[in-house]
């Protein structure tokens, strides 16, 4: 399998055609061509979706490429679903990946085994989901990868089980934080980006996101995406994941949570404590940025010192937004390939 493995990396230099790099102290930019991104998006699906108890959850999760392969776990965020991978998969497929893609809570087929249980959206929540997921598929170790919500997920995993993680993907780098730091007054203009964190505090979002869940959502991926011209059939498939009658408590917990305006669970109350200390990322790690991303997200050289192991960071242009691995899915797929065996 590792022969495999090498040889698709070798073959998978020449796709990327374009991919320069350039030093800047601790961090390298790689500029990978992303002409995909100047058109609608693929049709593709993923087919059958499985199910498994996982912790909490009956988790959703589409899976690709051989059974034995080395796993690679990929995170999407919100308001986005699975199909930001569905270009990805393929390519790690036919790597020789086993690769297995989980709706989050609060998304798609992934529902909660009892309705006692807090719909709660707090960073350690998700992360202890995954790590449920990977105990229930019996995978000991996994390439973790992922962007906005899925990136801290992955984060957080890296952080503090770092013998369960093969290697690190993480679109716009260390997402860790706490409460505390996100009690800390921005700027006017970062603030700005937050629009919707402050929206959501308020009863009027909460029912504002319910009632135009869809338009919202779409709402986000315009800006958060500016130059990425998708068509209204790729968003509709991926807007169906929101329609999990939990999706609008874990997304409202979530963004109040942050702001110390939602509680958390005592059981995940150690975890968010050690988060809280802004823990170093010692596996190998891989952090990546699109050129035109028009969500909020840190400057790379904010946290490249948080990562000590065998660390990159590039930076994907043409246009590339926030759903970095849907816009650019070989330089996310390649990257995937290079953090967890090294071009």
């Amino acid at each position: 399998m590792k022969q495999i493995i090498d040889q698709h990396r070798r073959r998978f230099l020449g796709i990327a055609a374009g991919v320069a790099t350039v030093g800047l102290g601790s961090i390298d930019l790689a500029h990978a061509e992303a002409a995909a991104s100047a058109s609608p998006a693929t049709k593709a699906s993923f087919g059958t979706i499985k199910q498994i108890k996982a912790g909490v959850l009956d988790v959703g999760y589409a899976e690709a490429g051989p059974a034995t392969g080395p796993v690679a776990i990929l995170l999407h965020g919100w308001p986005y679903d699975i199909h930001s991978f569905v270009d990805v998969a393929p390519i790690l497929a036919q790597s020789g990946y086993r690769v297995i893609i989980p709706y989050l809570r609060g998304y798609g087929s992934t529902n909660f085994l009892s309705g006692e249980t807090l719909r709660n959206g707090e960073p350690a929540a998700l992360a202890v989901d995954i790590v449920a997921l990977m105990d229930a598929l019996e995978i000991k170790k996994a390439v973790v990868a992922g962007f906005d919500w899925g990136a801290r997920t992955a984060d957080i995993i890296a952080a503090l089980w770092p013998e369960r993680c093969r290697a690190l993907v993480s679109v716009s780098g260390y997402l860790i934080s706490s409460q505390a730091a996100g009690s800390a007054p921005l700027p006017p203009a970062a603030e700005l980006q937050w629009w919707y964190q402050f929206y959501f505090a308020t009863e009027r979002g909460r029912a504002g996101y319910e009632k135009y869940t869809h338009d919202f959502a779409k709402l986000i991926w315009k800006l958060a995406s500016p130059q990425w011209k998708f068509d209204d059939a790729t968003f509709d498939r991926s807007a169906k994941a929101f329609e999990n009658k939990d999706h609008v408590a874990i997304s409202i917990h979530n963004y109040r949570w942050r702001l110390g305006l939602a509680k958390g669970e005592a059981k995940y109350e150690d975890i968010e404590n050690k988060l809280a200390a802004a823990p170093i990322i010692s596996v190998p790690a891989i952090t990546m940025e699109g050129d035109a991303n028009g969500a909020p997200h840190p400057d790379p050289g904010a946290y490249a010192k948080k990562f000590s192991g065998r660390y990159d960071h590039r930076l994907v242009t043409g246009g590339i937004g926030h759903n970095l691995p849907q816009e650019a899915p070989q330089a996310f797929a390649k990257a995937v390939i290079d953090a967890d065996g090294g071009a």
